[in-house]
């Protein structure tokens, strides 16, 4: 594999770490109905402003959202909404593993 070829993979891997923490999937499942503030971020996931404002740093850095500052408070929306349909592909794929555990039990 070419040095290219590797940068492009390094890249999609910092992208799927940066959205692969349950608070940050709870961050994006939120932001698909709009652009957030920071307050509203934090006390929907249930976590600290501190803590929320780290991993929304993360996602910022990974081009997984964008931010906008409106008088006192910083607004938070998604950058790429194409991650929602991966979202979507995981949830499908959770419930296909589901169905094929449901079997398996079945048969004890």
């Amino acid at each position: 594999m070419d040095q290219e070829t590797r940068r492009l993979y390094r890249a999609k891997a910092e992208m799927i770490q940066a959205a692969g923490h349950p608070i940050r999937l709870a961050v994006l499942d939120f932001l698909k109905d709009g652009e957030q503030c920071v307050c509203d971020i934090a006390a929907h996931v249930g976590a600290q402003r501190s803590n929320v404002s780290r991993h929304l740093a993360v996602m910022l850095k990974a081009g997984l959202l964008d931010q906008r500052k409106d008088g006192l408070r910083m607004m938070y929306s998604l950058r790429c909404l194409c991650i929602l349909d991966f979202l979507s592909c995981v949830e499908e794929a959770l419930k296909e593993r589901l169905v094929e555990t449901r079997s398996l039990l079945s048969r004890l």
